[in-house]
């Protein structure tokens, strides 16, 4: 086992022999992560299911996660790779679909990899852009670029050699493809805002594209020439983004902004206790400081104010059907997936109860959790167990022992495995949590 380095007496080739070896001991774990997919894979073969109980509602069944000429996978197996290794289960799916293609699909590729010299992202890259291809055209993929995944080119020209042979393999593939992208046109405000800011997306073919590229920044000179000194309108990227706005809304450049723009509807959470913090969040953006609140929407915004909903005061009801109440209670306490490492936050998501209702779980917030249908199935049919000692604080064991701590701050692993726990273990088990939210 390598000694912990003494960074303060290491020379500057030391320090640098020591970054080259952690990156091959990485690399090497990522060629070593890829073999345990596959290994997973070949445990949780389609046979190992059986097909009357495959074919009751809701149950396990066999998958294919990689391209044409891999085995199919039981759905369920990518759960439990996903929660050992710190991932969702997409991910995992994933992981384990580009291990499949890289032992079947591309051969040449695969003995670079393991080999250690092509990187695993790089290999993972092409299997990915070849997913849709035969066998006979992913093969010729993977002689066609395996010269030069080992980071000869950068990541960008190795972007575009991979897609021109995927064209080239399979033309009737990547014209499907292009058909596709064209029904695929968009335009939306995406998620992912911060600081305040948002952003919106349109998504066309080029010449549209072009178009109005060419119409802002027309519309942007305009707007400098007529209003050289105005604030927030210094830089051209200033401009051109109002120039976006007034060409939706149809209005000249003197036009007032506050006149532009329909009424919208924003929440926005205040904490005013002992321990206020001056962050404000705004639901379905994110945080603010609360003098954003009041400069950026204090001018121009209607406030309404609201009390808060009392988490913990929702009695619970007799029967199966979640009151709405509970609803809202269980989103704003447990804003994601409960399941491990899971990430959806919809508010469209199943709530589940954590006890269920026929085995005497009551409807009430603390026998709640959202989850997506997915990894609901998983809890019911896929030997997965949960408890929730206390509401939003869920405690998860798979089907293999391990332990795994959900809460609103995410996932953790408690360092536990037990042998053969019933479910009332996970309420009374002999270790000791101190939690910290």
């Amino acid at each position: 086992m390598q000694a912990d380095p003494v960074w303060d007496e290491m020379s500057e080739d030391e320090v640098l022999d020591f970054a080259g070896a952690c990156a091959e001991t990485a690399q090497r774990a990522e060629v070593d992560l890829l073999h345990a997919a596959y290994q997973w894979a070949v445990m949780h073969c389609a046979q190992r299911l059986d097909p009357l109980e495959a074919a009751k509602p809701g149950r396990e069944n066999a998958r294919r996660l990689g391209g044409a000429g891999v085995s199919e996978v039981s759905e369920f197996a990518a759960a439990e790779l996903g929660a050992r290794i710190g991932r969702s289960p997409y991910a995992a799916a994933r992981l384990i679909a580009d291990a499949q293609d890289l032992h079947h699909r591309h051969p040449r590729l695969w003995e670079r990899v393991q080999a250690g010299e092509v990187r695993a992202s790089y290999a993972r890259h092409v299997v990915t852009r070849t997913r849709d291809l035969s066998v006979e055209q992913a093969a010729y993929v993977d002689a066609a670029v395996v010269e030069s995944a080992d980071g000869r080119i950068t990541w960008s020209r190795f972007e575009a050699l991979v897609e021109g042979k995927v064209a080239q393999a399979a033309p009737e593939v990547a014209r499907e493809k292009e058909e596709r992208a064209a029904k695929a046109r968009f335009a939306k405000k995406l998620r992912g805002e911060a600081h305040g800011m948002a952003s919106f997306m349109i998504r066309a073919d080029l010449a549209t594209i072009e178009a109005i590229d060419a119409a802002v920044s027309a519309k942007a000179t305009r707007i400098a020439q007529a209003q050289p000194d105005a604030p927030h309108r210094q830089t051209d990227d200033e401009r051109r983004v109002y120039a976006v706005l007034l060409l939706a809304t149809g209005a000249e450049p003197a036009a007032d902004p506050a006149d532009l723009v329909p009424d919208v509807h924003l929440v926005v959470h205040v904490y005013h206790g002992p321990d206020r913090e001056g962050i404000a969040r705004i639901e379905g953006h994110g945080p603010v400081t609360e003098e954003w609140v009041r400069e950026v929407l204090g001018p121009r915004a209607r406030f309404r104010i609201r009390p808060v909903l009392d988490l913990a005061g929702q009695a619970p009801v007799d029967g199966y059907e979640i009151p709405e109440r509970h609803r809202q209670a269980v989103h704003l306490m447990t804003p994601a997936d409960t399941f491990p490492f899971a990430s959806c936050t919809s508010t469209s998501m199943q709530v589940d109860h954590t006890i269920a209702h026929d085995d005497g779980g009551a409807t009430g917030v603390g026998n709640y959790g959202p989850m997506t249908t997915f990894h609901h199935r998983i809890k019911t049919h896929g030997r997965w167990q949960v408890q929730q000692p206390f509401p939003g604080i869920y405690v998860w064991r798979d089907p293999h022992g391990a332990l795994f701590l959900v809460d609103h701050t995410g996932t953790r692993r408690i360092p536990t495995r037990f042998t053969e726990p019933v479910a009332v273990e996970l309420w009374y088990s002999p270790i000791e949590i101190e939690y910290a939210a």
